[in-house]
């Protein structure tokens, strides 16, 4: 018998009370890479030589941070918009700890014989500017990416997956970068307007580019969890209001 006849397609109030296997994983794992993509590369500046092009900047964190984008796709996919819009204030309270937590860290004198205070400063040292544009970004890109995805969804009435990934990637990136990168350092020492919107650029089609490669990945991980939990959840009446934490 085809696996897809095990698993049942149903809209997304009716799970309300449905316990799901893996759901606590997938958001733990979203949380993570939330996280430390955070810490190690949201700030840095990266360059790669390329042929013809030579040399060309990118920001670093472009290495990992779109896993986190990927597993919001496999949480609204597979567990619907609510779930996705819980993980999604999940990880916002976390960030927002993290920044509280690393200013405090900081912040607190060092004692007279420990001499790393400046390599801590540097290393964990929020700059609050920072920190405001990548928790505006990270609210308004995942909610535009589950959206998107959610809505799709129920237009290709579930068929045809890569379209729905890599277009809420499409439009949830650009919104994060396009929030993020003037945010952070539009007018910031070493950040001329030339610079901000290259490094935005080149981060949106690289984190693009990731979900496409990345996509045989989605549909593995993605086809095991619905197997797995039994059902294909479809946001058909489904309050988008991203300001509810509520199944």
């Amino acid at each position: 018998m085809n696996d897809r006849q095990h698993i049942k397609h149903v809209d997304a109030r009716d799970l309300t009370h449905k316990p799901m296997r893996y759901f606590d994983f997938v958001m733990a794992a979203f949380v993570a890479i939330l996280l430390l993509s955070n810490v190690l590369g949201a700030a840095k500046v990266a360059r790669i030589d390329l042929p013809v092009i030579g040399g060309w900047p990118f920001g670093a964190g472009i290495l990992f941070f779109p896993l986190g984008y990927l597993i919001g796709d496999i949480l609204t996919e597979v567990y619907g918009y609510a779930r996705a819009r819980r993980c999604v204030w999940v990880g916002f309270a976390a960030l927002l700890f993290m920044a509280f937590m690393s200013w405090v860290v900081v912040t607190l004198p060092p004692a007279p014989d420990w001499h790393g205070q400046d390599a801590y400063d540097q290393v964990f040292g929020q700059v609050p500017r920072i920190v405001f544009a990548s928790l505006t970004a990270f609210w308004f890109g995942e909610f535009a990416n589950s959206f998107v995805l959610a809505s799709m969804k129920v237009w290709t009435n579930g068929e045809k997956l890569w379209t729905r990934t890599i277009g809420s990637t499409v439009v949830g990136q650009a919104v994060d970068s396009l929030v993020f990168y003037p945010l952070a350092f539009l007018g910031a020492s070493g950040w001329t307007p030339a610079l901000v919107l290259k490094v935005l650029v080149t981060n949106w089609a690289l984190k693009v580019g990731w979900e496409v490669l990345l996509t045989p990945v989605t549909y593995a991980v993605v086809g095991f969890l619905k197997r797995a939990e039994g059902v294909d959840v479809f946001d058909r009446h489904t309050d988008f209001s991203p300001f509810k934490a509520d199944v």
